[in-house]
């Protein structure tokens, strides 16, 4: 199915009416919003701050990030700008601070967010299911290791090095810790005699690959594109040969999109549906598939991930704690609305 963005007219007519949002007009829309106490949200002084998981490379989150944002530019009228995030815990405290609106966030993530009240899950992924061929509320986390090690089950990793991808990764940490638990007996942290947080999925499969470590923890299948075939890029075009799976955990609930908890209404409701549109055209599908490996969005809200509060507390991770840890939200303005032009 297509569609296209059904932006507005032009930077030039978007500025007059928000001109006339502001009082220029005459009107009496403006006598009822609040006097602004800094740049108007979406403005080129003050512009929507919006955040990507480092699940990724960040060859591929520059590109399709910038592609992201003129399709929100577009869609909205306004000023956007892509915040470079370091790690998964540095975006849960940048939208805490105030300094991202708009992110897309890993599962864990999501559960801080709510955890902290900093931000509101809007949109979860949608991916196709390797086993079915049908979109699926959920993913999957796998174990890989070398072709040529001889190891074929966790047994076979006891007393190696192991790398995981980040503490608030779930198919990267949570749901590979739980299944090294269950069917070991055994914590990481006696299991394996060395362990590491490489910082992303890519990164975790290429340390396996390089013979960095001998087994990872990455989603399904990080290696490959959607069609679980194509090499995806920045991998070796031989690491389907060199690296094997031997387990998997999940289900997973998806990742997705969460709005800043001080984002005005009207901008949440036009930004949501932005992304809606972005994502049924045909450069939003080739976009967000390359991303992230999404094949859909559906609207949620933060029910949406009490299964990954189940899942963290079985794998005696303390969410909590974690939120703790965060800094809490810093003083900050509250944003002019942003009536949509």
């Amino acid at each position: 199915m297509r569609s296209t963005l059904r932006g507005p007219l032009g930077w030039a007519l978007a500025a007059g009416l928000l001109i006339a949002a502001c009082g220029g007009g005459g009107g009496t829309a403006a006598s009822n919003a609040p006097k602004a106490s800094g740049p108007r949200l979406g403005s080129f002084d003050r512009p929507i701050s919006l955040a990507f998981t480092p699940s990724v490379q960040a060859a591929t989150i520059s590109t399709n990030s910038n592609a992201i944002k003129a399709a929100l530019e577009k869609a909205t009228a306004l000023a956007w700008k892509v915040t470079a995030m370091t790690s998964y815990a540095a975006q849960v405290e940048a939208m805490c601070s105030g300094s991202v609106d708009v992110g897309f966030f890993a599962t864990i993530q999501m559960t801080l967010l709510v955890d902290k009240g900093c931000g509101t899950p809007v949109l979860g992924a949608l991916r196709v299911d390797p086993v079915s061929k049908q979109l699926s509320t959920s993913y999957s986390s796998q174990i890989l290791v070398r072709a040529d090690s001889g190891i074929t089950d966790l047994n076979g990793l006891k007393g190696k090095k192991f790398a995981f991808v980040d503490p608030l990764s779930a198919s990267g940490y949570v749901y590979p810790t739980l299944t090294i638990k269950n069917k070991t007996g055994q914590e990481p942290k006696t299991f394996f005699s060395s362990t590491i947080f490489a910082g992303g999925h890519p990164q975790a499969a290429l340390a396996v690959y390089q013979g960095t470590v001998d087994g990872a923890a990455t989603f399904i299948d990080v290696r490959t594109l959607q069609d679980g075939v194509t090499v995806a890029a920045g991998m070796p075009p031989d690491i389907l040969t060199k690296t094997k799976r031997i387990d998997t955990a999940g289900p997973i609930p998806n990742d997705g999109v969460a709005f800043a908890k001080n984002l005005p209404d009207d901008l949440a409701k036009q930004v949501k549906q932005a992304l809606i549109d972005y994502n049924k055209s045909d450069d939003g599908k080739k976009v967000l598939g390359a991303l992230y490996q999404w094949d859909g969005l559906q609207e949620i809200d933060a029910k949406f991930y009490d299964s990954m509060k189940d899942a963290l507390k079985l794998a005696g991770v303390d969410v909590q704690g974690l939120a703790n840890a965060t800094p809490r939200p810093a003083p900050t303005p509250t944003p002019t609305p942003t009536k949509t032009p």
